[in-house]
């Protein structure tokens, strides 16, 4: 595992300034970033979300997914706390790249769920990896943590990486007409825990 840190710099949000730090990831040959608030000293966990690239959602506030409401209220409530990190990995469309990812939205728009379309595209249905975050982790110096989200395997995967997670904060937003099914997709085909109906 390659991932090398390279710098950090301020970062001013509407939510708070943070800490933004670039790491590049050899083995992948991506650059992924970790926003931080506040100090990691001490034993007490840090709250966090470990986030996958989403440009459509991020950056361009599309209502096909949560990903952008998700980003949103991960930064709000670190800010609210006053310490925390995001862990926003490079790893675009569940791991199949953008333009394969626009090519799933295109078969979406024919009546596939987002994982019949990545099948159909011959991808998994996730592909997404999280053992980068380990020395990522390792260069915060933390140790554990409580961590924002509703999807199990990733608190499966950094439990294997010998990240303690000590709680799961359930971290459902961004829910509107347009996501309905990608939402009923995450839940019953991926195994998410999502409660609203």
């Amino acid at each position: 595992m390659t991932v090398k840190y390279i710098e950090s710099c301020k970062l001013p949000t509407p939510f708070g300034i943070f800490d933004m730090h670039g790491f590049e990831d050899g083995e992948s040959d991506k650059e992924h970033v970790v926003l931080t608030m506040g100090d990691f000293d001490g034993e007490e966990p840090v709250l966090a979300r470990v986030h996958s690239e989403c440009l459509t959602g991020d950056g361009l506030f599309s209502l096909r997914c949560d990903c952008g409401a998700q980003l949103q209220a991960a930064l709000h409530k670190i800010a609210q706390q006053g310490r925390g990190a995001i862990f926003y990995l490079r790893q675009e469309g569940r791991g199949i790249g953008l333009l394969n990812k626009i090519r799933a939205y295109h078969l979406q728009d024919a009546g596939a769920d987002t994982v019949e379309a990545n099948e159909a595209l011959g991808f998994g249905a996730d592909l997404r990896r999280y053992d980068m975050l380990k020395p990522m982790m390792a260069h915060f110096g933390i140790q554990s943590l409580r961590i924002m989200t509703n999807n199990p395997r990733k608190i499966e995967a950094l439990r294997e990486i010998g990240i303690d997670v000590t709680e799961r904060l359930p971290h459902e937003t961004g829910r509107n007409p347009h996501n309905a099914k990608y939402l009923e997709t995450k839940k019953g085909k991926l195994g998410h825990m999502l409660d609203s109906e």
